[in-house]
Protein backbone atom coordinates (compact mmCIF):
# COMPACT_ATOMS: atom_id res chain seq x y z
CA UNK A 1 0.00 0.00 0.00
CA UNK A 2 1.06 3.39 -1.03
CA UNK A 3 1.32 6.66 0.30
CA UNK A 4 -0.92 9.44 -1.46
CA UNK A 5 2.00 11.63 -3.08
CA UNK A 6 2.58 14.95 -0.98
CA UNK A 7 1.18 17.87 -2.54
CA UNK A 8 3.84 20.00 -3.91
CA UNK A 9 5.35 22.41 -1.46
CA UNK A 10 4.69 25.95 -4.08
CA UNK A 11 0.82 24.89 -4.03
CA UNK A 12 0.50 25.13 0.24
CA UNK A 13 3.01 28.21 0.00
CA UNK A 14 0.57 29.91 -2.54
CA UNK A 15 -2.93 28.71 -0.50
CA UNK A 16 -1.52 30.03 2.85
CA UNK A 17 -0.05 33.18 1.24
CA UNK A 18 -3.89 33.53 -0.51
CA UNK A 19 -5.38 32.78 2.74
CA UNK A 20 -3.50 35.76 4.49
CA UNK A 21 -4.05 37.99 1.72
CA UNK A 22 -7.63 37.64 2.04
CA UNK A 23 -7.56 37.97 5.99
CA UNK A 24 -5.91 41.28 5.61
CA UNK A 25 -7.93 42.59 3.08
CA UNK A 26 -11.14 42.00 5.06
CA UNK A 27 -10.18 44.59 7.09
CA UNK A 28 -9.64 47.84 4.59
CA UNK A 29 -8.80 50.13 7.51
CA UNK A 30 -5.49 47.80 7.80
CA UNK A 31 -4.92 48.83 4.20
CA UNK A 32 -5.31 52.62 5.27
CA UNK A 33 -2.97 52.54 7.72
CA UNK A 34 -0.34 50.41 5.46
CA UNK A 35 -0.36 47.40 7.92
CA UNK A 36 1.03 43.76 6.21
CA UNK A 37 2.45 40.45 7.44
CA UNK A 38 5.17 38.71 7.14
CA UNK A 39 4.27 34.55 7.28
CA UNK A 40 6.65 32.14 8.30
CA UNK A 41 4.72 29.04 8.23
CA UNK A 42 2.28 29.34 10.75
CA UNK A 43 3.66 32.20 12.26
CA UNK A 44 2.62 35.53 11.72
CA UNK A 45 4.53 39.22 11.96
CA UNK A 46 2.47 42.33 11.50
CA UNK A 47 4.26 44.74 9.88
CA UNK A 48 3.27 48.25 10.29
CA UNK A 49 5.41 50.43 7.47
CA UNK A 50 6.11 53.86 8.36
CA UNK A 51 4.27 56.74 6.60
CA UNK A 52 4.06 60.46 7.86
CA UNK A 53 0.67 60.48 8.36
CA UNK A 54 0.85 58.10 11.22
CA UNK A 55 2.51 60.72 13.54
CA UNK A 56 0.51 61.87 16.40
CA UNK A 57 2.69 64.01 17.65
CA UNK A 58 5.51 65.63 15.00
CA UNK A 59 7.26 67.63 18.29
CA UNK A 60 8.91 64.36 19.02
CA UNK A 61 7.79 62.80 16.77
CA UNK A 62 6.08 59.75 17.99
CA UNK A 63 4.00 57.23 15.96
CA UNK A 64 -0.29 58.23 17.12
CA UNK A 65 -1.53 56.27 19.86
CA UNK A 66 -4.41 55.42 17.73
CA UNK A 67 -2.48 54.11 14.90
CA UNK A 68 -0.51 51.60 17.71
CA UNK A 69 -3.86 50.38 18.74
CA UNK A 70 -5.43 49.98 15.73
CA UNK A 71 -2.10 48.03 14.84
CA UNK A 72 -2.17 45.95 17.81
CA UNK A 73 -5.78 45.27 17.01
CA UNK A 74 -5.59 44.07 13.45
CA UNK A 75 -2.78 42.21 14.24
CA UNK A 76 -4.39 40.52 17.26
CA UNK A 77 -7.58 39.29 14.73
CA UNK A 78 -5.61 38.44 12.09
CA UNK A 79 -3.45 35.88 14.43
CA UNK A 80 -6.95 34.82 15.81
CA UNK A 81 -8.60 34.37 12.52
CA UNK A 82 -5.21 32.69 11.01
CA UNK A 83 -5.10 29.72 13.78
CA UNK A 84 -9.32 29.21 13.51
CA UNK A 85 -9.10 28.64 9.97
CA UNK A 86 -5.58 27.18 9.96
CA UNK A 87 -7.36 23.20 9.34
CA UNK A 88 -9.66 24.38 6.35
CA UNK A 89 -6.78 26.44 4.98
CA UNK A 90 -4.26 23.60 5.05
CA UNK A 91 -7.02 21.04 4.07
CA UNK A 92 -7.76 23.22 0.83
CA UNK A 93 -11.87 23.52 2.23
CA UNK A 94 -12.08 27.45 1.79
CA UNK A 95 -11.65 27.92 -2.62
CA UNK A 96 -10.09 31.70 -2.47
CA UNK A 97 -10.86 31.80 -6.08
CA UNK A 98 -14.30 31.93 -5.31
CA UNK A 99 -14.48 34.52 -2.42
CA UNK A 100 -16.10 37.86 -2.90
CA UNK A 101 -16.17 40.50 -0.18
CA UNK A 102 -19.57 39.61 0.46
CA UNK A 103 -18.84 35.59 1.43
CA UNK A 104 -15.42 35.85 3.15
CA UNK A 105 -14.98 34.35 6.33
CA UNK A 106 -16.26 36.40 9.46
CA UNK A 107 -13.98 37.98 11.66
CA UNK A 108 -13.88 37.82 15.39
CA UNK A 109 -15.65 40.77 16.48
CA UNK A 110 -13.77 42.78 19.94
CA UNK A 111 -15.26 42.55 22.99
CA UNK A 112 -12.61 44.66 24.92
CA UNK A 113 -9.12 45.79 23.91
CA UNK A 114 -6.62 46.75 26.59
CA UNK A 115 -3.26 49.09 25.34
CA UNK A 116 -0.59 49.35 27.61
CA UNK A 117 1.52 52.27 25.95
CA UNK A 118 5.29 51.53 27.41
CA UNK A 119 7.73 54.33 25.09
CA UNK A 120 6.69 56.28 22.37
CA UNK A 121 6.49 54.45 18.39
CA UNK A 122 9.53 56.28 16.87
CA UNK A 123 9.16 57.06 13.07
CA UNK A 124 10.06 53.92 11.78
CA UNK A 125 8.22 50.64 10.79
CA UNK A 126 6.80 48.94 13.50
CA UNK A 127 6.10 45.12 14.32
CA UNK A 128 3.98 43.04 16.37
CA UNK A 129 3.56 39.38 17.38
CA UNK A 130 0.19 38.05 18.97
CA UNK A 131 -0.53 34.76 20.83
CA UNK A 132 -3.53 33.60 21.00
CA UNK A 133 -4.05 32.67 25.20
CA UNK A 134 -7.66 30.89 24.93
CA UNK A 135 -10.00 30.15 21.80
CA UNK A 136 -13.02 28.63 22.44
CA UNK A 137 -16.17 27.97 20.34
CA UNK A 138 -17.61 31.92 21.47
CA UNK A 139 -14.82 33.31 23.19
CA UNK A 140 -11.07 34.00 22.89
CA UNK A 141 -8.07 35.86 24.74
CA UNK A 142 -5.57 37.17 23.03
CA UNK A 143 -1.85 39.22 23.99
CA UNK A 144 -0.06 41.17 21.30
CA UNK A 145 3.33 43.11 21.46
CA UNK A 146 4.87 45.17 19.17
CA UNK A 147 8.44 46.63 18.72
CA UNK A 148 10.48 48.46 16.48
CA UNK A 149 14.29 48.03 15.98
CA UNK A 150 14.74 45.57 18.97
CA UNK A 151 12.39 42.80 19.45
CA UNK A 152 13.22 42.98 23.37
CA UNK A 153 12.50 46.35 23.61
CA UNK A 154 8.54 46.33 23.48
CA UNK A 155 7.08 49.79 22.69
CA UNK A 156 3.29 48.61 23.02
CA UNK A 157 1.66 45.80 23.90
CA UNK A 158 -2.40 44.75 24.45
CA UNK A 159 -4.64 42.24 25.43
CA UNK A 160 -8.04 41.47 23.66
CA UNK A 161 -11.04 39.97 24.32
CA UNK A 162 -13.49 38.23 20.76
CA UNK A 163 -16.32 36.65 20.29
CA UNK A 164 -16.22 34.34 17.65
CA UNK A 165 -17.82 33.88 14.68
CA UNK A 166 -20.26 30.62 14.32
CA UNK A 167 -18.36 27.85 12.68
CA UNK A 168 -21.26 27.60 10.21
CA UNK A 169 -20.45 31.80 9.21
CA UNK A 170 -16.48 30.33 8.43
CA UNK A 171 -17.84 28.63 5.07
CA UNK A 172 -17.61 30.73 2.22
CA UNK A 173 -21.30 30.25 1.69
CA UNK A 174 -22.47 30.97 4.67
Amino acid sequence: MSRPKPEPVQQVKQRRDGALKMLVEGIPYAQFLGIGFDRRGDELTGVLSYDDKLIGNPMLPAIHGGVTAAFLEVTAIIELSWSYLWDDIEAGRIDFDALTPESLPRLPKTIDFTVDYLRSGLPRDAYARARVNRSGRRYASVHVEAWQDNRTRIFAQATGHFLMPARDDTSPNG
